[in-house]
């Protein structure tokens, strides 16, 4: 049963976004960072009413367990963006993804939502109107152009060279030219530090598609990157900008950014960014070392390896298998000691929200696509496995169990290339985080730490 805890937090975050989507509409005039100039002063007063009220309340103890366990459960962050809870899923600002496909802006004669809409509310709290989401596709390809020194740097990159350290390079790189790094040199008040962090952030998202598409072209192409259509939107640019012009797959890329864009503060990469950014990093600093812990196979590079191990199960079962067959392999992938990659989750509890997204992208657009059915197929079969063999206590398919089947059906097949796409996306959240870091005025991050004897010695004689 549902803790009463946890029922009225649902009730609130509801009832926060319905109270944020009626807002929007009176505010539809305003660019985004004059929407958040409002918003800051009444945050802030939001967070020291807050404190006042509930800063000496506990969350819970933490546990001897948790601390040699990744701190897996530890309640130590706050993360306005989104929430993840164990049984709905993820909600972003209230709202949980079908919510969030149904409210957030399309593109003319688009059924998913546009990245652009979803950064608006991870930003605002608010649903972005259509004019509001058109100015800043605008706005983001006005952005878009790297500079020519991170051009060449990428030029010179070996193509053995993973993507990833590619990417991450070239974003490191951006912070030559740092709103936050010139305004805190030059003494910026730090009621001000959040301006600055907006700038680079902006630039820092708007950049990525065209930092990702040339590591693409270069590695995997001629080299040769379109330019940007100041017209379009930014996940139509980004797939122009890969060579890919089919609007299925514009769809499908406006689908990805949305859905992979933040999944609460605890995960490697949002961590990564928020730790590093708390040392007043600029962001381009913050995310570049969120990509490294994204680039991890324990986080970004999950769905690279699922895509491996289904392809590799096709080719032992054949197409169109049986339940049989299909169950017989992932016995022999648990009697080999391995696990089945995209099943479980550190937090959720049931299906993954994200999972069921692609699977319904999948039933409209490509039903029949072998490599879809089999994944179908896996998903009848996998959790019952796994309950008998006692291997997981969620036994149910994450986000990474899909994401890379879509993908390969519209060619993309360049699996080194798949966690560049997550970073391209994941920089919605971490940076709309960063933004009201700074305009909290959030400290330095810094948890105590013990080592294993001083454990031992605190609780020496208390067993």
């Amino acid at each position: 049963m549902l803790s009463s805890t946890r029922i009225a937090l649902r009730q609130q975050l509801r009832a926060n976004a319905n109270r944020q989507f009626s807002a929007s509409s009176a505010v539809s005039a305003q660019s985004l960072k004059e929407r958040l100039a409002e918003l800051i002063p009444k945050e802030i007063e939001n967070v020291k009413e807050v404190r006042a009220k509930y800063g000496n309340k506990s969350f819970g103890d933490n546990t001897v367990d948790q601390m040699y366990g990744g701190m897996r459960g530890v309640k130590g962050l706050v993360w306005e963006g989104s929430v993840l809870d164990a049984d709905e899923g993820i909600r972003f600002r209230g709202l949980s993804i079908p919510e969030a496909q149904k409210a957030l802006p399309k593109a003319p004669g688009g059924s998913e939502p546009l990245p652009e809409g979803l950064f608006w509310l991870l930003v605002t709290g608010e649903v972005p109107t259509d004019e509001q989401v058109k100015g800043l596709s605008a706005e983001w390809a006005a952005r878009a152009e790297i500079p020519d020194f991170v051009k060449e740097l990428l030029d010179r990159c070996p193509n053995t060279l993973h993507p990833m350290s590619q990417f991450s390079l070239a974003v490191t790189a951006l912070n030559h030219d740092s709103a936050f790094a010139k305004a805190y040199a030059n003494g910026v008040n730090k009621k001000e530090y959040w301006q600055t962090t907006y700038e680079d952030s902006m630039d820092l998202i708007a950049k990525l598609p065209a930092i990702a598409a040339r590591i693409f072209r270069n590695v995997y192409g001629d080299g040769k990157v379109p330019a940007i259509d100041p017209t379009k939107d930014y996940s139509a640019n980004f797939s122009n900008m890969l060579g890919y012009s089919s609007e299925e797959f514009i769809e499908l890329m406006r689908l990805y950014i949305t859905i992979h864009s933040d999944h609460e503060g605890g995960n490697v990469s949002a961590h990564t960014g928020h730790l590093v950014g708390s040392a007043l990093s600029d962001p381009f600093l913050s995310y570049s070392a969120a990509l490294n812990g994204l680039a991890g196979p324990l986080h970004g590079l999950a769905n690279q390896e699922v895509l491996r191990w289904i392809q590799k199960m096709q080719g032992v079962v054949g197409n169109n298998p049986t339940d049989e067959k299909v169950a017989e392999y992932v016995w022999s992938t648990l009697k080999g000691g391995q696990v089945v990659p995209g099943y479980g989750h550190a937090v959720l509890r049931k299906t993954d929200p994200r999972y069921t997204a692609q699977r319904e992208f999948a039933l409209r657009h490509l039903p029949e696509d072998p490599l879809f059915k089999l994944v179908a197929q896996i998903y009848k079969i996998v959790p019952n496995i796994l309950l008998e063999a006692g291997k997981a206590k969620n036994p149910w398919p994450n986000v990474d169990a899909h994401s890379g089947v879509l993908l390969t059906y519209y060619g993309l097949n360049q699996q080194d290339f798949y966690t560049v796409l997550f970073g391209v996306s994941r920089a919605l959240g971490v940076a709309s985080q960063l933004i009201w870091d700074r305009a909290l005025g959030m400290p330095l991050e810094r948890p105590k730490s013990f080592s294993t004897e001083a454990i031992k010695q605190m609780f020496a004689g208390k067993a």
